[in-house]
C-alpha cells in the first residue's frame, strides 16, 4: 500500500490529525487500513487535498523589497507549457520564464503593472525519504 499515515498527512497538509479523522468520517477524505488498523492516506489524496487548497488565497507574506523591481508587463509571450514574461522596471527590462499556469493564475496582460522579483538563479527538486 503505498499512502502516508495519518500523521505525516497531517503534516503535509498543516492540519490536525483530528481533522483528517473529521473529513474520513465526513466523505472529504478516502482513507485505506492497513492489516493492523492503522489509517493510511493515499498519495493521490494528499495531492489532491494539496491542489485544493492550493486555490484557495494565500496568506500574506513578508518579504525583502530589495530585490523588487516595480514596472509594467510590456510582453506576454505563452506556449503549451511556458510563459514568457517580460516587465519593463523603469530603465531595466526584466524577463522571466514561468510556467503558463502561473501566468494564466496572474492574469498576466500587456499593460498591467507588476513587480519583477530576483532572488536566485536557481531551484533545485530534493525528494526526502519516508
Amino acid at each position: 500500500m503505498a499512502g502516508y499515515r495519518i500523521g505525516e498527512a497531517a503534516k503535509l497538509l498543516d492540519v490536525r490529525v483530528e481533522t483528517l479523522r473529521r473529513w474520513e468520517r465526513d466523505g472529504a477524505l478516502t482513507v485505506e487500513r492497513t492489516p493492523g488498523g492503522q489509517r493510511l492516506v493515499p498519495e493521490a489524496e494528499v495531492a489532491r487535498l494539496l491542489a485544493e487548497r492550493r486555490t484557495e488565497q494565500p496568506t500574506p507574506t513578508h518579504a525583502s523589497r530589495r530585490n523588487a523591481f516595480p514596472g509594467v508587463v510590456t510582453k506576454v509571450t505563452k506556449d503549451g507549457v511556458s510563459a514568457v514574461i517580460e516587465i519593463q522596471a523603469g530603465p531595466h527590462r526584466v524577463v522571466s520564464l514561468i510556467t503558463r499556469e502561473a501566468a494564466d493564475e496572474l492574469g498576466l496582460t500587456p499593460g498591467m503593472e507588476a513587480v519583477a522579483t530576483v532572488k536566485a538563479t536557481s531551484v533545485m527538486v530534493e525528494v526526502l525519504d519516508r
